[in-house]
């Protein structure tokens, strides 16, 4: 099974369960949500199924506030960043977090090693992420910028392939695909640099 995943918004606001029901029905007709805990006017953790009641997915939604369990997970990520790189995106990452309301953590279940219900947990984080002023977080990869591209290194040693990456210079995101098992590559991103043999960078705005 994948590792966790988590969408963390800046929104207080999140969607009703008949809304992300109904989105599962319409583009994943053979799967479907049920509340494993909360209510539909305020769920907390959601079951993704599918066919034969195979478990896809647990959703759970955590607000961000004095105590609770995702100021704690907030506290958590902050700690692992210390001696990551590079420096210009952890410093705009740890900015970022400090302004997180909501977060949705994504367990896999068996029924996630499907082709089906790989697709509907990828819709639903998907459809919560583009709810806006949201990024990804990934376990073992790191983080992206609300434009989903990878700006902190949190990989293995010995991850190699294609992935869509950025830099964060003088208030712009240099956003770029690379080859993260490429030493020069991987060795330019750690400096907060674009390697020099990419071309077709796209450049967008900070975003904060």
């Amino acid at each position: 099974m994948s590792n966790f995943t988590r969408v963390l918004s800046r929104l207080e606001e999140y969607p009703s369960f008949e809304e992300m029901a109904d989105l599962i029905r319409d583009e994943h007709p053979s799967c479907r949500l049920s509340i494993e805990e909360g209510d539909e006017d305020e769920w907390e953790i959601l079951l993704l199924s599918g066919e034969d009641n195979l478990e896809i997915a647990l959703v759970e939604r955590n607000s961000v506030y004095s105590g609770s369990l995702g100021q704690d997970e907030i506290a958590d990520f902050l700690e692992d960043l210390q001696g990551c790189k590079p420096q210009s995106g952890v410093e705009w990452l740890r900015d970022y977090l400090a302004t997180v309301k909501t977060i949705y953590t994504f367990q896999p279940l068996h029924g996630a090693d499907t082709e089906e219900g790989s697709s509907a947990l990828h819709g639903l984080r998907s459809a919560l992420w583009e709810r806006g002023e949201s990024i990804i977080q990934a376990d073992n990869e790191g983080f992206t910028n609300e434009e989903g591209f990878h700006i902190v290194w949190q990989f293995s040693d010995s991850v190699s392939g294609p992935w869509n990456m950025g830099v964060f210079r003088d208030g712009i995101w240099h956003q770029f695909k690379m080859d993260l098992g490429d030493p020069d590559h991987r060795a330019a991103f750690l400096r907060g640099e674009v390697p020099a043999d990419i071309f077709g960078i796209q450049l967008s705005g900070s975003r904060d």
